[in-house]
């Protein structure tokens, strides 16, 4: 079973956890990747819809991949390992920024996540885990944002929150 890497509020690892355990209620703080693949112009962004498998917001719309970091992986690899696992990707990625955020799912499970943010360009062909992944799109930014604010129960709770701060990345950082 994978070990999610408990963490206290400035991000230093306080111990390990199951991840089923981890995200029950009471959820603990635990430390989360989120990475962000764009087209090369920047304009189109790389979504999955999540595998009906998983036990939080299945066949929700969500960010290109996300994750635990193990016990002892940094960040960044961590992002691109699960990238190539989720998306078939491997793509240079950077940090634009991380955030604390806690989502209610449902009476048993949840998440409070110490969420770190990646970025990446990406054009070519995409292989999904179809375990992981029930379907992918690409989808231009303006558009996408219009169907966050009309639909907002068919994307995910952190990528709602994602989507709302990268707004305030300068585009170079992108």
């Amino acid at each position: 079973m994978q070990q999610i890497v408990l963490v206290d509020e400035k991000d230093n690892q306080i111990g390990l956890m199951g991840k089923e355990e981890c995200h029950k209620h009471p959820v603990k703080l635990h430390r989360a990747i989120s990475v962000l693949i764009f087209d090369p112009k920047g304009q189109k962004m790389l979504l999955q819809r999540r595998s009906s498998q998983k036990c939080t917001w299945p066949l929700f719309w969500t960010n290109t991949a996300c994750s635990h970091p193990y016990d002892g992986e940094d960040n960044l690899t961590a992002a691109q390992r699960r990238l190539t696992e989720e998306m078939g990707i491997t793509v240079p990625l950077k940090e634009v920024f991380s955030f604390v955020y806690e989502a209610k799912y449902d009476e048993t499970y949840g998440e409070y996540e110490y969420d770190h943010v990646f970025v990446g360009s990406y054009e070519g062909e995409v292989k999904p885990d179809s375990l992981e992944v029930s379907e992918f799109k690409w989808m231009e930014m303006n558009l996408l944002r219009e169907d966050v604010l009309k639909n907002p129960d068919d994307y995910t709770p952190w990528f709602k929150l994602i989507l709302a701060k990268l707004a305030s990345v300068p585009s170079a950082m992108i």
